[in-house]
């Protein structure tokens, strides 16, 4: 009998041994075989010289006030016409709103969709009582020890200059596209874009513009990020998850601390957010994520491929590590943020209203809706009244993988960084890109800025950069993608 079961459980080791084994051989790469793009000269010192002149406009956007650092914006936007004059002689350009631009590049094919590359011209501004611990000071617009340094260089005005780097050495070669190109650069990208971005959006709309694709700043090429991965990963983000903040508010009776009641609205309302927080909406490995997974699998060494390979049998084990960390557990669930709570003015008086607001960043599949309703029967308190935020939106749709922009992004990615695989992946904050969901069924979030585990901290931060060699490879990046959108869209694709 002894014999009989070890047999058999040696049996189905054995098998799912196969089975595992199989599956990691069979899961085959996704990855598009090219060749590098052909060399192009840039002058990589002066292309670092405009971009960091460009850091010196302090272009800071404010929620309140839409003619914040208007003078700043315009001198960039003078700057702009005087470094590229043939984008200034050749592109037709429109000032949107403040002080957002369009620009439009005519193509040769008028039947064929134009493209659309997007960035902002905002920044954010430094943190109070930080300015001592840059290694260069944020506005001065230093290159030094291989570095383009300042507030700015990398989100956004590093993928702006890159983009008007290669259109102006593309007309300066004589080049016109197939494609018709528009060019958008909003100011306000940094407190939602509503006079920038959205504004050009609805511009477009009424001009019955269909965009082949767009592509906005988002995700990024990670370095040594991905443990079992000896390559790069660029992560083309091919959807964003949406925002719901919603409010929740006690009213009580005020009174002296010395005779509170049983329940203070305090404490209900300190019980209502700590069930938000234990009882969060449910993780899982599937969308976007999945994907993302599936893709990289092939690319992966040893176990890592493994796993990943046959998540079927382990995606609870993934799924397990993912959660502990907060940037890999927001890939899998629409997360809960309390991020404020009012109530009270002094120390011996109870209050007589309590408000807080928790902040929920939707998986695509997850809507306003089943947000509050979460809340409600998560909370189960009908004394607190709930109210969805203004500025709240729904997550994007996902942009499909198997269409010929996608590919045509994943292929210049490919061609132009070397050592580097391709990933669809969900960008989790929002970008400009939202508002133009009607212009196009292809809208792709990416930028091609390499960043490791120590560059992170500095998106936003503190000693914000762009190295030279990067910079040079974000120019050969747009100008590729350029060449390449002007290709017949049929052109099939080879995998490797």
């Amino acid at each position: 009998m002894i014999r009989r079961l070890f047999f058999f459980l040696a049996s189905i080791l054995l098998l799912l041994i196969i089975v595992l084994a199989g599956n990691t051989i069979l899961h085959g790469s996704q990855q598009i075989a090219v060749k590098p793009a052909p060399p192009i000269t840039i002058d990589e010192q002066a292309a670092a010289r405009r971009l960091a002149d460009s850091l010196r406009f302090v272009t800071i956007s404010s929620q309140t006030d839409v003619n914040a650092n208007a003078a700043e914006f315009q001198k960039l936007h003078a700057f702009i016409d005087q470094s590229y004059p043939r984008i200034r002689t050749t592109l037709k350009r429109e000032t949107i709103g403040a002080n957002s631009l369009l620009y439009k590049w005519e193509g040769t094919d008028a039947t064929a969709k134009p493209i659309l590359l997007m960035a902002h011209q905002d920044i954010v501004p430094i943190a109070p009582d930080t300015e001592q611990q840059w290694q260069q000071p944020p506005f001065a617009g230093k290159v030094q020890d291989g570095f383009i340094w300042g507030r700015g260089a990398w989100d956004d005005k590093g993928n702006l200059f890159s983009i008007l780097e290669a259109v102006e050495m593309l007309v300066a070669s004589g080049y016109q596209p197939q494609r018709t190109i528009y060019l958008a650069f909003g100011h306000d990208e940094e407190v939602s874009g509503i006079h920038g971005a959205k504004a050009i959006a609805e511009l477009l709309k009424s001009r019955q513009i269909q965009f082949e694709y767009v592509l906005d700043e988002g995700m990024l090429i990670t370095e040594g990020i991905l443990k079992g991965l000896d390559k790069s990963a660029a992560l083309i983000g091919v959807a964003e998850k949406g925002y719901a903040s919603v409010q929740l508010s006690l009213d009580a009776t005020p009174g002296h601390s010395s005779m509170p009641p049983q329940h203070t609205a305090i404490g209900m309302m300190s019980l209502a957010l700590s069930k938000l927080e234990q009882h969060q909406l449910p993780a899982d490995i599937r969308g976007v994520a999945l994907d993302m997974f599936n893709t990289i699998a092939p690319e992966m060494r040893g176990i890592h491929r493994v796993v990943l390979s046959n998540l079927w049998l382990f995606s609870p084990l993934l799924q397990h590590e993912l959660e502990k960390s907060g940037s890999t557990n927001a890939m899998l669930r629409t997360t809960t943020a309390l991020t404020m709570v009012h109530a009270g003015n002094k120390d011996n008086v109870l209050p007589g209203n309590i408000q807080a607001t928790v902040n929920f960043r939707t998986l695509p599949g997850d809507t306003q809706a089943s947000v509050m309703e979460h809340v409600k029967s998560t909370i189960d308190n009908a004394s607190i009244h709930l109210q969805n935020m203004a500025g709240n939106s729904e997550p994007s749709k996902v942009s499909p993988t198997s269409s010929n922009a996608y590919q045509t992004i994943h292929r210049t990615i490919r061609e132009t960084f070397d050592n580097t695989i391709v990933a669809p992946g969900l960008m989790l904050g929002a970008t400009d890109s939202r508002y133009f969901e009607g212009l196009s069924n292809n809208i792709f979030k990416f930028s091609p800025v390499r960043a490791g585990s120590d560059d992170l901290p500095r998106f936003h931060g503190t000693n914000e950069r762009l190295s030279i060699k990067n910079y040079a490879e974000m120019i050969r990046f747009y100008h590729q993608l350029i060449l390449n959108s002007s290709k017949p869209s049929n052109e099939k694709e080879k995998t490797k």
